[in-house]
């Protein structure tokens, strides 16, 4: 299992606004069934590295099919092999550290 990170920033849209754009991208996530966690600043999804390549590639197209002229899309992949890694693992790990 793999976790990464995604944001899709459509710019030249001519509106400060990006929540159409942001829910075209969530909803590649959904159509292919994968779990994500939606953040203030990023998506967070998890699978196998193939398939979230080109769901990554999906999502960067999404913003065009809307119409923006130009996209920028920031990805981090955490691809772990020693042990199984998914995005409640890594959650509960640090929030049990920190005490919460």
């Amino acid at each position: 299992m793999v976790t990464m990170e995604i944001s899709v920033i459509p710019t030249g849209t001519g509106s400060a606004s990006l929540s159409d754009y942001v829910a075209d991208v969530i909803k590649v996530a959904k159509a292919r069934g994968l779990k994500y966690e939606i953040t203030g600043m990023s998506t967070n999804l998890e699978g196998d590295l193939h398939t979230l390549f080109d769901v990554a590639r999906e999502m960067h197209e999404a913003s065009f099919k809307r119409g923006a002229p130009r996209v920028y899309t920031l990805i981090k992949i955490d691809d772990r092999r020693d042990k199984e890694l998914t995005l409640d693992y890594k959650r509960e790990t640090a929030a049990r550290k920190v005490g919460a």
